[in-house]
Order: C-alpha cells, then sequence, then structure tokens
C-alpha cells in the first residue's frame, strides 16, 4: 500500500536489560495485548496570539510562548539577525500545555509580514487553527508483554509502542516507552519506540508527552495480571516494588511511591472493594474501582537568574522564565523571600523577556526546580556582595563575617548564632550610599548528575466509575491521587496543578478524540462543537494528598509536578471500568459503543 506510513526507528535509547526473549519463554504466566491511543489537541482556552514589530533591523515580538529564549533564536535563524536584535516578550501566557514549546510557521510569518508591510502586525489563531496549527497529542499503538511467576513476582518485560509524526516535521518527538523500564524491579526489560510518518498536522508535546499513553499500556496490563493471577492489584505492584532505580541500580534521591499506595488508598476506600468483577452495584449503575501506579522523571535544564536589593530593601527578580498558569510567578516569589528573609510584598519578579537572563522552556516538570535553583545560587551570590561591602567597614556588626557564619531574616543578614547582631539590607546600602547590589546565579543540572542517586516523582491514582448496566453510560464518580513530589512549595498552586492533571486526563480517556479524514489527512472535528472535552459533569471530587519528603539532591528539595497529574489517570479509570463491567477497554477514549 503506497499510503502506508514509514516507521522510523527511534534515536537510540531503547532498554535493552537481560534476555526477554528467553524470559518470556520460561515464564509461569504470559500476557501479550495491544493497546492504542487517540490522538488529542492540547486546546487552551487563550488562542494562541502573535504581535510582531520592526525597528529598523530590530525585531520586537509579543507571543504566546513556553519558551522566549528558543523563539528568539528561530527568528535570528530564519531573518538572519544577532539574537541582540530579536526580542520576545511573554509576561503572561494563558495555558499551552506544550503548545507553545516551539516557534510555529504562523508566528514567523507574522514577523514576515510585519517587515512587508512596515507597520506592526498582530495575528490570532482561530479555535479551529489551534487544533491544526500547535500540535496534538499523537495516537500510539502499543504491544505490552509481561512474563510472570505464579506468586506475582514480574520475569519480563517487552513494551513495544508507535506514535505518528508529520510528513515533513521531526520536533515533538514522544518516546512512549521511557518511563516503563525504571517503573518496577524486572531483571529482563526491553523496550522499543518507534514513529509514523503519516500526512498530517505535525503532532508536538503535550503535557506528560509519551509517557501519559505508555503508562495507560503499562498500568492496563498490570491490572489485567492482577486478575489473572487472583492478587490484589496494590499487592502485585508491591511484590515488584522498584527499592532502587531499576536501570541504573542507585538509590532514589527520595521515594515514597509504597507510603502513595498506603495513604491513597485509606483516603480512597480501596479496602471497600470487592475483587469479582460486576460484584458492586448501586441500583442500576455497577461499581468499579481501579488505581495505577506512577513513576516519573521530571526535567531539569541550566538556567540563569538576577537578583537585586534596592535602598528600600525590597528584592527585584529578573529571569527569561514563563509562567503558563502552573504559579511561576508566585513561587519565584516565595522562594526570594524566604532566601533572603523577607515579607512576600517585598519581593517584584521581573519574569517572560528573552532580555532577561536566560531561563529554559516551561515544560518538563522542570520550571520550579530550574529557576529556584538558580534564585538560590543568586541569592547566595548576593549575600556575598553584601558581606564583601561590610567586610572592613567598623561600623558594621557583620565585620570579617563569612558566609558561613550568617543567616538571613527579618530584612537584613545575621550571626547565626546570635540574631540580635547583624543588619538590614537597607541600612548598608543607605550606610555605603549605593543605590542597590545586585548578584547573579545559576542552575546547572549537570551537578545532580555526579552525585550518586536517581531522581523520579512518584504518584498513585485511584478512581471510582459507575456504569448504567442497561445503557453503558460510564460516570468516573471519584478520583484519589497521592503524590510524592519532593518539598511542595505552595500547596495550593501544586493540588491545581494535579486537579487540572485529572481533568485532562478524564478527557483523554473519556471523550477526547482529534478525528482525521483517511483520504486527506485534514482534522474532521476541529471546534469544541465536535471535539468533546470534560465539563462540570464530568469532573467528580478530586482529593489530592502530598507524602514523602524533599528531595536530597534537587534544589530546594523539589522533584517537580507539573506532567505527574496527568500520567496515571488513564490506566486507573480503564481498570475501575473494567472492575465495574468486566469489559477490558485497551483502547481510548473509552466509549459507550464499547460498553454495550
Amino acid at each position: 500500500d503506497p499510503r502506508a506510513p514509514v516507521l522510523l526507528d527511534r534515536w537510540g535509547q531503547d532498554v535493552d536489560r537481560g534476555d526477554v526473549t528467553a524470559a518470556l519463554a520460561s515464564a509461569e504466566v504470559v500476557y501479550d495485548e495491544t493497546f492504542t491511543t487517540a490522538a488529542v489537541t492540547n486546546n487552551p482556552m487563550g488562542l494562541f496570539a502573535t504581535v510582531a514589530r520592526w525597528d529598523g533591523n530590530q525585531l520586537t515580538v509579543h507571543d504566546s510562548s513556553q519558551d522566549p529564549m528558543s523563539t528568539r533564536r528561530a527568528f535570528a535563524t530564519v531573518f538572519g539577525l544577532p539574537e541582540t536584535d530579536v526580542r520576545v516578550l511573554v509576561p503572561y501566557l494563558g495555558g499551552g500545555f506544550g503548545a507553545g514549546l516551539r516557534a510555529w510557521p504562523h508566528v514567523i510569518l507574522t514577523a514576515l509580514a510585519a517587515r512587508v508591510v512596515g507597520r506592526p502586525v498582530k495575528l490570532v489563531l482561530t479555535r479551529p487553527q489551534m487544533f491544526t496549527s500547535v500540535g496534538h497529542r499523537p495516537e500510539t499503538l502499543q504491544r505490552v508483554r509481561l512474563g510472570a511467576t505464579r506468586d506475582g513476582r514480574l520475569v519480563a518485560v517487552d513494551h513495544e509502542a508507535t506514535a505518528t509524526i508529520g510528513a515533513v516535521d521531526d520536533g515533538g518527538v514522544e518516546p512512549v516507552t521511557q518511563l516503563t523500564g525504571n517503573a518496577y524491579s524486572c531483571p529482563n526489560v526491553a523496550t522499543h519506540d518507534r514513529r509514523a510518518r503519516l500526512h498530517i498536522p505535525s503532532p508536538h508535546w503535550m503535557r506528560g508527552p509519551g509517557t501519559t499513553q505508555g503508562n495507560f499500556a503499562v498500568e492496563s496490563a498490570l491490572d489485567e495480571l492482577s486478575y489473572t493471577l487472583g492478587i490484589d492489584p496494590i499487592e502485585l505492584r508491591l511484590r515488584n516494588y522498584a527499592e532502587v532505580h531499576p536501570g541504573s541500580g542507585r538509590a532514589w534521591s527520595s521515594e515514597a511511591l509504597r507510603e502513595c499506595y498506603r495513604v491513597g488508598a485509606e483516603r480512597f476506600g480501596w479496602a471497600r472493594r470487592t475483587p469479582e468483577t460486576g460484584s458492586m452495584r448501586d441500583g442500576n449503575w455497577l461499581i468499579g474501582y481501579g488505581m495505577a501506579g506512577v513513576t516519573f522523571t521530571s526535567g531539569q535544564a541550566p538556567c540563569q537568574a538576577t537578583v537585586s536589593i534596592g535602598r528600600d530593601g525590597t528584592a527585584h527578580v529578573r529571569s527569561a522564565a514563563t509562567d503558563l498558569g502552573t504559579g511561576t510567578y508566585t513561587i519565584a516569589t516565595q522562594v526570594t523571600a524566604e532566601l533572603l528573609g523577607l515579607g512576600i510584598g517585598q519581593v517584584q519578579v521581573e519574569i517572560g523577556d528573552s532580555d532577561l537572563p536566560f531561563a529554559p522552556y516551561s515544560g518538563g516538570s522542570g520550571m520550579a526546580t530550574s529557576l529556584s535553583g538558580a534564585i538560590r545560587d543568586a541569592v547566595g551570590n548576593l549575600v556575598r556582595a553584601f558581606l564583601d561591602v561590610v567586610a572592613d567597614d567598623e561600623s558594621s556588626p557583620l565585620r570579617g563575617r563569612s558566609p558561613d557564619d550568617v543567616t538571613t531574616a527579618n530584612g537584613g543578614i545575621h550571626v547565626i548564632d546570635d540574631s540580635s547582631i547583624g543588619e538590614t539590607y537597607a541600612g548598608i546600602l543607605a550606610r555605603h550610599g549605593l543605590p542597590e547590589i545586585t548578584a547573579d546565579g545559576e542552575r546547572d543540572p549537570g551537578a545532580d548528575a555526579r552525585k550518586p542517586s536517581a531522581n523520579g516523582s512518584f504518584a498513585a491514582w485511584f478512581a471510582e466509575v459507575r456504569v448504567d448496566a442497561d445503557l453503558g453510560l460510564p460516570r468516573v464518580a471519584r478520583i484519589v491521587s497521592a503524590v510524592d513530589a519532593g518539598r511542595i512549595l505552595n500547596e495550593k498552586l501544586a493540588r491545581s496543578q494535579m486537579i487540572g492533571g485529572a481533568v485532562m486526563g478524564i478527557g483523554m480517556t473519556m471523550l477526547e478524540e482529534t478525528v482525521f479524514d483517511h483520504e486527506t489527512g485534514r482534522i474532521a472535528n476541529a471546534t469544541f462543537g465536535d471535539y468533546l472535552i470534560p465539563a462540570n459533569v464530568d469532573v467528580p471530587d478530586l482529593d489530592v494528598a502530598f507524602v514523602g519528603t524533599p528531595d536530597t539532591v534537587r534544589p530546594l528539595g523539589i522533584k517537580g509536578i507539573g506532567e505527574i497529574g496527568v500520567v496515571g489517570v488513564s490506566a486507573a479509570i480503564a481498570n475501575a471500568v473494567y472492575h465495574a463491567t468486566g469489559r477490558r477497554i485497551r483502547s481510548l477514549p473509552i466509549t459507550i459503543e464499547q460498553l454495550l
């Protein structure tokens, strides 16, 4: 068939541990099934917009970007400009979910149009254009094979996945199997990722890229295995618990997945579950309980920040980072205030400008870690700078003190052993006639790699599903999540991230499907009239619990939470559907037709 997709091998990062073929051949129990997930589209409420203005050869762009620095680089490359002649501004972004992680063609065309007409040009995508112009979560086809002993010990895991990619685009690759090898203790593991090139609008990263689809398949497969073996789904996971990082054998820098299972099960009421399918009922509603585990590695990237303190004692933080609704402004304010010993109202944060110190993209669950690390380094340098100013000042109680001798509190620097000895930042600046002192800082994630430990965020998801016995109508009744994301800087923001991710997971599992015309590759349902997204009636009570301790390696103990909020939701719901109905659904979204 000349229209058949071209299969492209992954970029050489497949896992091949032990001898999977031999282990499967000798396993007492073998599982072998195929899963599919539909394409879904990241649809933030705010339509993406770009405004471009030229001043001679200098270009200023306001854009819906999650990465002002790479967007600046793209403009400089396309128009043959030095990066210093391009400025990208994103002080506020109304959501993105990964759609804003590249400079899309319409962004470049807006700047080109502005240069041609010699005046500023504004372009706002329509909702149908949001479906075709800024990527979508790709479709996947996955095969999962498990080998196990009768008592539930995994002896082999084989996970093969194929995801779609656009005809002329290599961006936004989603490694579906990337976390499979490190989720559970198993001596023989093989993972393989491939991409099918199709004539469709380009897929691109969407919250929890690849791992969201991969977790659905693996955690559903484990649930099936638990029924085959007659073992409680939580107990099966505990029997294969990864006490250390399976791929490297290194200890986790912090890890509380066992606590996630325990706390989540208690809050959900897992003990009320009867193990037989179809055994729980409320009138005409079949009731099902399902769960899924999550082991997730969040990203990090180099980041820089500048922190200054002025004569009025207030701090000013600057970095090119963006806030796409995750709370970057708030987190940066909190971290700076805590490290400098200032009140929240004494800190001003300026972000979303490519002229500011370098920051990575907002994605990969790494912004809080990266930016907080850069701020911490800048604050440390700032305190040293203040101590240098008073090093020979006979009137200063901090004269001759080193950074190890002091701490920050009450708007200034104080001696650790005696908080009454010290002075305020404002006092030092005033006495020395300085308007402000500024210090730079940076975060180098490579420093973590040299430490003998492995990092991970963890979660356990629990879902109650009700299915009408006559109509096959499914409803998600409750969701409980227990999360180990290290230190939680702001519990309200973190809970919001988990709730938002759960809603996105409900959509992917129960409603959302980007439909392509098989002849033309065009999207057939690119409106909110045809593309179903969760409404209030589809979203139940969502309970979130945070467990665990601060990470021992990453700055301020943070491990990342942005994406773990969606990974695991689909499997928990699908497993609950099976418990309610006895129908194993291996294709998303779950539809009424599949349940009738």
